[in-house]
């Protein structure tokens, strides 16, 4: 709007509506406190395992996320784009891989190799937003860049597990495996290799992500001709025959049973022999199959059991950018859903392998690894189970110097200035009310102290310092007004000189952690 519609609106008394975006939400203080201790707790963990930090911005060229992007066929489709002053296409990030894709082919020589890094930020999704899917999200990834070897793989689901563990979910979670090569070779066994089916094998990957929403049924009508949601939209299926969409059901409705066993290395092998069936002759399954074996064998060497990280022909995840072991962190205990059924909570964080993507900008290819974690979606899980991480002290507000002559603001500044030279959050009213709106403001500021100086106070070089949390346990028990102003409680004179020290003294009584 420019400045004249908005004279000319202001004239005729029109105002704008306030509108969040759909697909979008605002945070306040006490979640953004309560999700930066979770936070930090993941950064702990990935900084013990050799992790160092990374930003990248949110703004890359379009082409850096090329064909990786949700849509094959429409590469501007899923994102927010626009374009430059040099009419170059640019585009808000999707994920974070893509990203440190163009950021580790950007900077290959200076970085050692293996190339341990975490990221955490907001992505954007240019999709239909419903309930818990927005547009604007946060994850946070952590990658090795560099390493061939399924060990890196297997570490990361071990890290995978030791974050969940220390963020208080041990016994409520599971790792599971699975590797994008066996997926690739039943698609050979069904006749869907080569590059001209690479759009039919994507929307076979993306039907197989949504078995858990969606069920067998589902996923049976997206493998097919398609499925109409309850909205009544349509989403295209795969055009599958019956024959293929049946032996791609039979495959990821394998599970291995619950009971390992007391031998688990055997009972491993067993279990991918009966994997091998499955795949036929396909060399590229076998490999699949033969990765995974390995990533299990290291994970139970290293002391992480079954009910911990296992294999699950389910997890094959959407992008089409992964080339090898994809894996996914479940979270296993019962919530009740919109429709009033009891489900488990579902996936919190999910990854894998993928060769190809750093090796788009180079002439050589580059292994790379890693995974993401959404980290709404892990703060509403700590949520529900009560996590007393989250539950923290609740932060104090800063001590309000309240203004009862204007003429004299200079003075009460003075006030405010002293608090914060010594480390105390301290703030100067601003307003325009009275000093009874001024005390209702401190309270809805969740101040532990106010500062008052009047006239006499001033003269006297002398303040009134107010501790409003014991003020407001004393009035639960103080029946009238004339005894509130009788007693005045937790409400004493002190000369200027010593109102740093008796502040601090009021502050240390109710947060003796500081």
């Amino acid at each position: 709007m420019s400045k004249a519609d908005a004279k000319k609106a202001g004239e005729k008394g029109d105002t704008l509506k306030p509108r969040l975006p759909r697909g979008f939400v605002d945070r306040r203080e006490d979640e953004i406190a309560a999700q930066g201790r979770m936070l930090e707790r993941i950064r702990e963990t990935f900084e013990l395992y050799g992790f160092e930090a990374l930003e990248t911005p949110f703004v890359e060229y379009t082409e850096s996320l090329g064909k990786f992007l949700p849509d094959l066929d429409r590469p501007n489709a899923g994102v927010f784009s626009f374009q430059d002053d040099d009419e170059s296409w640019l585009s808000l990030r999707y994920d974070l891989t893509a990203p440190l894709a163009r950021f580790v082919a950007e900077n290959f020589d200076a970085l050692p190799k293996p190339y341990r890094s975490f990221r955490a930020g907001y992505v954007f999704r240019n999709e239909k937003p419903g309930p818990g899917r927005f547009r604007q999200f946060m994850q946070f990834d952590a990658d090795i860049v560099g390493a061939a070897s399924v060990a890196a793989d297997a570490e990361t689901c071990m890290l995978m597990a030791d974050t969940l563990d220390k963020l208080g979910l041990a016994g409520q979670y599971v790792i599971k495996v699975n590797n994008r090569k066996v997926l690739d070779g039943v698609m050979e066994a069904i006749g869907l290799a080569g590059a001209d089916k690479a759009p039919q094998r994507l929307t076979v990957l993306r039907a197989i992500d949504k078995l858990d929403r969606l069920g067998a049924d589902g996923v049976r009508q997206l493998l097919g001709a398609g499925r109409k949601d309850e909205s009544g939209d349509f989403t295209r299926g795969a055009g599958l025959s019956d024959e293929q969409i049946q032996r791609i059901l039979a495959y990821v409705a394998f599970q291995p049973s619950a009971d390992a066993g007391a031998d688990r290395l055997a009972f491993w092998e067993q279990f991918f022999r009966s994997w091998q069936d499955v795949v036929g002759t396909s060399e590229t399954g076998r490999e699949g199959i033969a990765e995974l074996h390995a990533i299990m064998r290291l994970c139970e060497a290293a002391g992480y059991g079954h009910d911990r990280i296992r294999a699950d022909a389910s997890v094959v995840r959407g992008l089409e950018y992964y080339t090898g072991p994809v894996y996914e962190a479940e979270l296993t205990f019962p919530v009740t859903n919109e429709e009033g059924q009891v489900v488990r909570f579902g996936s919190v964080a999910g990854g894998g392998r993928y060769d190809g993507l750093v090796g788009r900008f180079r002439s050589e290819p580059v292994p790379a690894t890693g995974f993401s974690i959404g980290v709404s979606r892990l703060f509403s899980a700590l949520q529900l189970v009560g996590s007393p991480l989250l539950g923290g002290a609740r932060k104090p507000g800063p001590v309000v110097v309240l203004v009862l002559d204007r003429e004299n603001i200079a003075d009460y500044q003075r006030l405010v200035t002293a608090l914060r030279a010594e480390d105390i959050r301290a703030e100067l009213y601003l307003g325009g009310a009275g000093m009874k709106a001024q005390m209702k403001y401190a309270d809805r500021r969740r101040a532990p102290v106010a500062i008052i100086q009047g006239s006499n106070e001033r003269a006297a070089n002398e303040v009134q310092v107010k501790d409003l949390i014991e003020g407001a346990r004393a009035a639960e028990n103080i029946a009238s007004n004339a005894e509130w102003k009788a007693a005045r409680p937790a409400q004493f004179s002190c000369p200027e000189s010593e109102m740093v020290a008796r502040v601090r003294e009021v502050l240390g009584r109710h947060y003796p952690e500081g």
